[in-house]
């Protein structure tokens, strides 16, 4: 059985090369054509006709244009022009009739209005500082916070401070961390001093529990008025 399927695969592979190979010959390329100039020589009969028909009728003198006589190289035609109310006369509107006024003057004419200054507010900020704490120590009550004297060492308006503060159950500020600056570093000093001597009322005694959790939230520091500015030192007097 072996013997025989090689020799029917010998076979068909015959069979598939006289198909392919003798049967369907090999295609052959066709090239384009090559490039022809064709010249018009006297040398035959239809040529020196040709020639002589272009000496008669030159076709590019048909298809050439000539300028006008008097005419300038890149000079733009003139055209007069026609204005549009030429054409069209305008229909004009006439003069309403003149209604002289023969009322008596008046012996009070209206004069210049007089216009009154307005007060404007002056730009000053509040009237003292004030410290605010957020809603977190709302069950807390109103705080306690010490007056003290607040004063910076720059002429310069500072900037709103806050602090992140932790509040015990015994209403005391256990922590105070700056968040920002007001520019003034002795000025933050001062204001974080205030803060951490801020008190909040305490709980009731059966709402304390031995290490419950310190409550979290922010302190705000809204500069008034009050806080003093470095005294300018006072030009000395010359004396003759």
């Amino acid at each position: 059985m072996l013997a025989a399927f090689l020799v029917l695969s010998l076979m068909a592979h015959a069979l598939c090369f006289y198909v392919f190979q003798i049967v369907y010959p090999t295609p052959v390329a066709l090239l384009p054509p090559p490039g022809r100039v064709t010249f018009i020589t006297p040398d035959s009969e239809e040529g020196r006709t040709l020639l002589r028909w272009i000496d008669a009728e030159d076709p590019a003198v048909a298809f050439t244009t000539y300028p006008a006589p008097g005419a300038r190289l890149g000079a733009l035609p003139k055209t007069e022009h026609l204005p549009s109310y030429s054409a069209v006369e305008p229909i004009l509107k006439e003069l309403p009739p003149l209604k002289p006024d023969l009322r008596i003057p008046s012996s009070r004419p209206p004069g210049a209005v007089h216009s009154i200054a307005r007060t404007t507010a002056s730009a000053r900020g509040t009237p003292r500082t004030y410290i605010s704490f957020s809603k977190e120590f709302g069950e807390f009550g109103t705080p306690r916070v010490p007056q003290s004297g607040l004063a910076t060492s720059s002429e310069e308006t500072p900037e709103t401070l806050r602090f992140r503060v932790a509040v015990n159950d015994l209403g005391e500020i256990r922590y105070c961390f700056p968040i920002n600056s007001s520019g003034d570093p002795a000025l933050d000093e001062q204001a974080r001093l205030q803060v951490v001597r801020s008190r909040f009322p305490p709980h009731r005694e059966t709402d304390i529990k031995p290490g419950s959790p310190l409550i979290w939230g922010m302190a705000t520091i809204q500069w008034g008025s009050d806080v003093a500015r470095p005294q300018r030192a006072s030009a000395p007097t010359v004396t003759p």
